[in-house]
């Protein structure tokens, strides 16, 4: 049973937006229920091979974040739960929550006979489809909570029957049925992330016929020593080692035809991005980076002036056009214009990375309450949006650093109406 008030704080999305504003309201005594769509917390940062500039691996932050959430009895976690509508206003809202059943309860201990006695396969989400995973499987290794869950798509089959049968600690519940909850909450944080762009889209580029064309976080997941590659740069196509590699920026963005803004992270992805490919080859690899212009700021920009530095990166300020494929070696070509010289191109590339850019988890159109957003889906700090408060990817583009700033900001104007709703309860009550 859930149990909140109009004391409590709901954060929407368990990325390291949602993850930093609940801990730090819950940290400050604040009542917080953090729910996830997703089987387990973590959201995009989980994906990441490494942050850029400092080049440490995410795993370090989570884990930290973890230890705090365990530790703290403020907040209550609920994966696979979504917002299914609100209702009400500043410090007095409805929301209702729907909840989608995990076939595993809590007796579960990962030990994974489950995933082994299953046979489906699925294309695994966590490696943007780059690999399958099991009908049972735990999304990735710090998966939080750390159980399995049954990909609902196995439940009345002879897989499920087998899941049942190989877990020695009766974790598996195939009768749980989706549950529907309706809490009182004082106020919304809102941190439901981001998307990659669907590259599918950019048809000049040919992310749908080609296969060595990829995206920039698949790269990001080819290069996670537990990723789809072991670590290994290899074309899709046929899996031999890529050490000439082109990166593709502003693909799809600052485009009227795809995203209108600037998405902030992309030049500053395959910057760190070529850096992979100087620690994987050395001297043999080669990056060249298809530019617009660069946007490294702040201290950003020492990182920016070392990879410029490094001799197996080169820069081509140009749009590319088009990408083609040379049917004999499976090469990608680029076409287009160097505009420091203005000379046609046709360039070939063992393999070629887009960096896409982000956009919304949540569409415009789908968002289950009304609140004041930009022409780009992103949403407004507007007094019109009471205390329903954007935190990190949900309010603008945004790197790691700021998104955990913005998160921070949010969760202190949660923690503001929260106390003005306890304020004004006592004060009522010293009044009867």
């Amino acid at each position: 049973m859930v149990v909140a008030t109009n004391q409590t704080i709901l954060v929407v999305g368990g990325g390291i937006s949602g993850l930093t504003a609940a801990l730090e309201a819950a940290e400050c005594g604040k009542d917080v229920i953090l729910i996830e769509k997703n089987p387990s917390l973590g959201g995009r940062i989980s994906q990441l091979y490494k942050y850029f500039p400092k080049l440490c691996h995410p795993s370090c932050g989570l884990e930290i974040n973890l230890r705090r959430l365990k530790g703290n009895r403020n907040v209550r976690v609920m994966t696979l739960t979504e917002v299914a509508a609100v209702s009400g206003d500043t410090g007095n809202y409805t929301v209702t929550l729907k909840r989608s059943p995990r076939y595993v309860n809590d007796n579960c201990t990962a030990c994974g006979e489950c995933g082994q006695a299953v046979e489906a396969e699925f294309p695994d989400e966590f490696h943007y489809g780059m690999k399958t995973r099991k009908g049972a499987y735990l999304p990735f290794n710090m998966a939080y909570p750390q159980r399995y869950v049954l990909d609902p798509r196995i439940i009345s089959s002879d897989d499920a029957d087998k899941a049942k049968a190989a877990c020695p600690m009766h974790a598996i519940d195939l009768d749980m049925q989706e549950e529907t909850l309706e809490l009182s909450i004082g106020a919304i944080i809102w941190a439901t992330g981001w998307r990659p762009y669907d590259a599918n889209k950019i048809q000049p580029y040919g992310y749908d016929r080609f296969p060595n064309v990829i995206t920039n976080v698949e790269f990001e997941r080819m290069l996670d020593p537990f990723g789809p590659t072991g670590g290994k740069i290899l074309r899709p196509s046929d899996g031999k080692e890529a050490k000439d590699i082109a990166f593709i920026q502003c693909a799809g963005s600052r485009d009227e035809n795809h995203l209108k803004h600037c998405s902030r992270i992309c030049c500053m992805a395959s910057l760190k991005q070529a850096t992979y490919v100087r620690e994987q080859y050395g001297d043999e690899g080669k990056s060249s980076i298809y530019y617009i212009d660069i946007r490294a700021i702040d201290r950003i920009d020492n990182f920016f002036a070392k990879v410029k530095a490094d001799e197996t990166v080169s820069f081509i300020k140009s749009k590319v056009a088009s990408i083609t494929e040379d049917k004999a070696t499976g090469n990608p070509v680029l076409h287009g214009v160097n505009v420091e010289g203005y000379h046609r191109y046709s360039n070939p590339h063992e393999l070629v990375v887009l960096a896409i850019g982000m956009e919304p988890s949540v569409p415009k159109d789908e968002f289950p309450v009304e609140v004041v957003m930009d022409d780009n889906g992103f949403v407004l700090a507007d007094d019109s949006n009471g205390a329903i408060f954007a935190a990190g990817c949900t309010a603008d583009a945004l790197d790691v650093n700021r998104a955990v700033q913005n998160a921070t900001a949010s969760a202190l104007r949660a923690i503001q109406v929260i106390n003005r709703v306890a304020a004004s309860e006592a004060a009522s009550g010293a009044e009867g």
